[in-house]
């Protein structure tokens, strides 16, 4: 089929550069001229594993193709998904302007009928208000459909994410545009459930607070297993071998970070307390998360005392291994309260060092380190700050010894604790 993505961003580069793959014709709509330029030449903005081989290749076939014109996109495709972002208001709302603006355009460029799908992470009824503002600013009142298709990709597994999806949610108002919709993802072999509008925006909602729950639970759970002696990697797999529960989300950690969860959560309790409904467990999973990095800054803190003139080398900078996105990164927070007491870092991460001197400006206090393994010299303490495999690989008889005082606070536990103890290290974990 023919289709068109409105927006570039992790959500519509994955889907279009994936439709493409299974043998759709995809064209992709950015505003940005400078970024169409860079993918109409098959590069990438972002690092996500195994996109930008896709993208090369498939602007080859011809199969993907980019454009700043919405009404290009419009024009050549019998379905125009949105794609753009719906960043946070102060209040914990979510910005929609980007798609009314998106759908006023939209209406301008339609001459036949069309299916509009909202890909985009959207609050409850949002559906209903793209369709009147499509409604009324067609110029030639042509037919259209709106459909919700809520994205489950997570970043760093997303084009694994969409090739091999879990469910297809579809909600729609009415049935006509089911059967072209379902031709769109039939090449992905996965269950597809089709609801009303409403809930297919709910499941969006839902399915990240939920999430981030399960991480906050472990989390919590974490400081009952320092507090008793026990492990809370052992308990977790104790746990996750109920086929209820299930071992994912279930690793404890600095707390969740990045550009979804806590956005999606902070929407979800404004969508509730807009119903009439305080939606009290997920502002308990909001204060558990800030909660868990407060409590890990306390154990550095705690162990070497002043924090002023220490060097601290920090390895991760992204909010979660396999991405270069730095948006809400724990790693990064971090970073930013060791700076604040007065230390001095040496950082690294394997993709995100470029996007992050952004927001953690190269300086005399703040050294960004190429290999991962020169980050230790001199240092007073290290930090593991994203679960990156690579620094399961860290020459740690090196840091030892080109540290001056062998600590490591680990915020992912990927180390075992009698092996850096046997090393020589202090070792400080989470929830063990």
């Amino acid at each position: 089929m023919k289709l068109s993505i409105i927006g570039t961003g992790y959500v519509g580069l994955v889907t279009g550069t994936c439709f493409a793959e299974v043998g759709h014709e995809v064209t992709c709509v950015d505003n940005d001229e400078a970024k169409v330029k860079m993918l109409q030449a098959g590069g990438i903005p972002i690092y996500e594993p195994g996109l930008e081989e896709l993208v090369r290749k498939h602007t080859a076939t011809g199969r993907l193709r980019f454009t700043s014109s919405t009404a290009d996109g419009v024009e050549n495709s019998e379905v125009v998904f949105i794609a753009v972002p719906t960043p946070p208001l102060p209040d914990g709302s979510v910005d929609l302007s980007f798609i009314e603006r998106v759908a006023r355009d939209i209406a301008g460029a339609m001459t036949s009928y069309k299916i509009v799908v909202d890909k985009s992470t959207v609050p409850v009824k949002t559906g209903e208000k793209v369709a009147e503002t499509i409604k009324r600013y067609s110029k030639t009142k042509v037919e259209f459909d709106v459909v919700s298709n809520p994205e489950f990709l997570r970043e760093g597994f997303a084009v694994e994410d969409l090739m091999r999806p879990d469910r297809v949610v579809i909600g729609v108002s009415s049935q006509r545009p089911v059967a072209a919709m379902r031709e769109i993802y039939e090449p992905f072999d996965a269950p597809i459930v089709v609801t009303d509008i409403n809930s297919a925006e709910l499941i969006k909602h839902a399915s990240n607070s939920f999430l981030a729950l399960k991480i906050s639970y472990i989390n919590a759970l974490s400081v009952v297993c320092e507090m008793t002696g026990a492990n809370v990697m052992e308990v977790a797999q104790g746990m996750g071998m109920d086929k209820r529960i299930g071992r994912r989300f279930l690793d404890p950690s600095l707390g969740f970070g990045g550009s979804c969860f806590p956005k999606d959560l902070s929407a979800f309790v404004k969508i509730a307390e807009q119903t009439g409904y305080d939606f009290g467990l997920l502002k308990e999973v909001q204060r558990i998360n800030a909660a868990q990095m407060d409590r890990f800054m306390k154990k550095i803190s705690d162990t070497l005392w002043v924090l002023k003139e220490k060097r601290i080398g920090v390895l991760g900078l992204a909010f979660k291994q396999n991405t270069d996105d730095v948006r809400m990164s724990p790693a990064l927070e971090v970073c930013q309260r060791l700076l604040k007491e007065g230390a001095t870092l040496r950082v690294h991460d394997p993709k995100a060092m470029e996007k992050a001197k952004a927001l953690l400006p190269p300086s005399e206090r703040v050294e960004y380190v190429a290999d991962m393994n020169a980050v230790a010299e001199g240092c007073d303490a290290l930090v593991i700050a994203t679960e990156w495999d690579e620094f399961k690989r860290l020459d740690l008889e090196r840091a030892r010894r080109e540290m001056t005082h062998p600590i490591l606070f680990d915020g992912r536990n990927l180390y075992d604790v009698a092996e850096m103890e046997a090393l020589g290290f202090i070792y400080k974990s989470i929830g063990r």
